[in-house]
């Protein structure tokens, strides 16, 4: 390989680079810019960046606040019931997830997978902002649920109980992030188009792009099979399964969490305010921002992928078992304790999930891991979906068993979680588990 410009900088150039440019081609154009321009692209990282944060804040700043606002719809007869309507209000979000992203995977691929946005050596930056941006929606997400939530109460220098926010005490927050989301959508006006669109009158069989879409059209599907060879694919299809095991599990927890946080101590909860879950929740995503950088990539290094899932497992079960005896605890040892917990809860979910991710990477030839994504994302949404409404009921169940013998009250609850973990956690072992090796 020769070396770009002779400069010696050590950036390779393609073997086939491309000499003629569609004028009218917003792709041709975005390659083209990619071509000439070396510094970062720090505009569209910063427009990338707010879009992916923006994707993480609805989900993220309903748990503080989600308890307290189904109590005061009134839908709940009794106390014990407010778990189960709020199971489903959370498995809403992901049955919509659910019902696209295979189709958004698909499309991707052929429409959308090629072009990027930023030329190969700034790749791995791009990677790791999406990664912080989601932390960061972690941290943003819980602390605008649990400090807006309820203005009028919380500020009443600030919010009359007579004007919108106090007459409607969750309506701040939803502003909040549909403010945000118009940002983002405004942002992505300074997105380049990366689809390529030319005239087939003037598109020669013989250019070089041609011959590109030859090698990686046709060639790739003779090589992978399409899109259907992906459920044959048993490294994938173990991988992801793992995947969607452990996701059902976190969001089971997120679930689970924030409603026996809030529940009054006499149901085996913690009392704590909506506030007072926003603020874990956001230390903790601020744990999960620094493990990100300075901790994980370390352990990555130093211990092989699935052997990181399984030790993440195990570590998870004592974890989890030890959260009914918090109620013992007041004040600060309280607090000090729940945020460790909840920061250790997270650290341990990320990893896991990261790791999956790098599995059904390697599992699936490039041409189509945005297909085999789009089918990881609606398999894990399906469980995701199911997370909340399941765990809603359990909870729900275990609020009126505070006396029972055998795993009274929220015993029960955590039981069920590590229950799935133990599960997810089989599944990492073989005949069920193969590890994938393909690199393209």
């Amino acid at each position: 390989m020769g070396k770009d410009g002779g400069g010696g900088d050590g950036l390779e150039v393609p073997l086939l680079k491309r000499t003629y440019y569609h004028g009218n081609c917003p792709g041709c154009r975005l390659e083209k810019r990619n071509e000439t321009r070396r510094g970062v692209p720090y505009t569209e990282f910063a427009c990338m960046w707010l879009v992916t944060v923006c994707s993480t804040l609805p989900i993220q700043s309903l748990f503080p606040f989600l308890y307290f606002m189904i109590r005061d719809l009134h839908i709940a007869k009794q106390v014990e019931d407010i778990g189960f309507y709020a199971g489903f209000v959370g498995a809403s979000y992901m049955l919509g997830r659910a019902l696209t992203s295979t189709l958004w995977g698909i499309v991707a691929d052929k429409h959308g997978r090629k072009p990027v946005l930023c030329r190969k050596e700034y790749s791995h930056l791009a990677l790791s902002l999406i990664s912080s941006s989601r932390a960061i929606g972690l941290i943003v997400g819980p602390a605008i649920g649990g400090y807006l939530a309820q203005p009028a109460d919380k500020y009443p220098g600030m919010f009359s109980q007579e004007y919108i926010f106090g007459r409607f005490p969750y309506f701040l927050p939803c502003l909040c992030i549909s403010i945000l989301a118009v940002a983002a959508l405004i942002s992505c006006i300074w997105l380049p188009e990366t689809l390529h669109k030319h005239n087939e009158a003037t598109y020669s069989n013989n250019s070089i792009e041609a011959m590109e879409e030859s090698l990686s059209g046709s060639n790739a599907e003779e090589s992978s099979g399409g899109y259907w060879s992906l459920f044959t694919n048993w490294p994938l299809m173990s991988a992801i399964t793992v995947y969607c095991l452990f996701s059902l599990q976190d969001v089971a927890y997120a679930e689970v969490f924030s409603l026996w946080a809030v529940s009054d101590r006499k149901y085996g909860g913690l009392s704590f305010t909506s506030t007072d879950v926003g603020s874990v929740l956001a230390l903790s995503g601020l744990f999960l921002l620094i493990y990100q950088i300075l901790i994980y990539p370390s352990v990555a290094k130093a211990i092989e992928p699935i052997t990181l899932v399984r030790a993440t497992a195990i570590l998870t079960l004592p974890l989890l078992a030890s959260y009914p005896f918090m109620t013992t605890l007041s004040g600060f040892n309280l607090q000090l304790v729940v945020n460790c917990a909840s920061s250790l809860k997270n650290s341990f979910q990320v990893t896991t999930i990261t790791v999956c991710n790098i599995l059904m990477n390697d599992a699936v030839s490039q041409d189509l891991r945005a297909s085999a994504n789009g089918l990881s994302v609606t398999l894990m949404s399906i469980f995701k979906a199911v997370a909340p409404a399941v765990a809603g009921v359990i909870f729900s169940w275990a609020q009126r068993r505070q006396t029972a013998s055998f795993l009274p009250g929220d015993h029960l609850v955590f039981f069920m979680l590590n229950a799935a973990t133990v599960v997810g956690l089989m599944c990492t072992f073989g005949p069920h588990f193969a590890r994938g090796s393909t690199k393209h």
